[in-house]
Parts: C-alpha cells; sequence; structure tokens
C-alpha cells in the first residue's frame, strides 16, 4: 500500500506541483531579460536600483532543497520580467498543507504538502 500512496504522491505533484510568483513594482522597470542574468546577493552590493518587491513558492519537488530550487527560480524569473540583474534574498519560509486524494471513490487518503517560499528585493546594478 505505501507503494501505491508514493506513486500517486509523486503523480499528484507532476500534475500539481508548480512554481508561482509576483512582484509589486515599487521602482522604474526595464525591459526584460534571461533569468540566467539574475544574481542571487545575500547583501547589498554597493550601487543599486530597487525596482520590485517579488516573492516565489514552489511545491514542485521531491525534496524540501528540490522545492526550494525551484522557488529561488521562480524569484528569478521575476526579477527578470522586470529587467532586474540582481535580488537580494530576504526571506524563506514555508507552508504545510494536505491534499484529499482519491475523490469520487471509496479510498480517500491526505497528501501532505510542504511549499517553499522566498522573497526579496528585485534590483538593477549598473
Amino acid at each position: 500500500m505505501n507503494v501505491l500512496k508514493t506513486f500517486l504522491l509523486i503523480c499528484t505533484l507532476a500534475l500539481f506541483g508548480c512554481a508561482s510568483g509576483s512582484s509589486i513594482i515599487v521602482g522604474e522597470p526595464r525591459e526584460a531579460i534571461s533569468p540566467e542574468q539574475v544574481r542571487l546577493y545575500s547583501d547589498y552590493p554597493e550601487s543599486y536600483e530597487t525596482i520590485a518587491i517579488i516573492n516565489a513558492s514552489s511545491d514542485a519537488g521531491i525534496t524540501k532543497q528540490d522545492s526550494l530550487n525551484y522557488a529561488v527560480e521562480e524569484l528569478k524569473n521575476q526579477a527578470a520580467k522586470v529587467g532586474a540583474n540582481g535580488v537580494l534574498l530576504e526571506t524563506t519560509g514555508s507552508n504545510n498543507s494536505v491534499i484529499l486524494g482519491g475523490q469520487g471513490t471509496d479510498y480517500q487518503y491526505l497528501i501532505p504538502v510542504s511549499e517553499q517560499t522566498v522573497s526579496g528585493k528585485a534590483l538593477y546594478i549598473p
């Protein structure tokens, strides 16, 4: 039975697990760039302009680290959309919930979902 639950969990994550994000523009947006050009910072660089406050979350990974990695990639995507070439990473966290599986059948079960969250400031560094 554990194999069935594991298989169903993986299928559910593949179908529903994803990364999402949003931004609040607080400065002057620039032309969008490639997410690969966005660099993460733990401290403010010497010279910068703040473009947006951004956040992202993901429950797509098999492990918490995988979900965190997906969330960070989405954070870079959000920054790239507003033309930021840097992200000051401010907070990380997690949200825990459950999904009810087996609806409409005689067998129902709960699937735990742990969503990893990250937030920061989208910066333009000259």
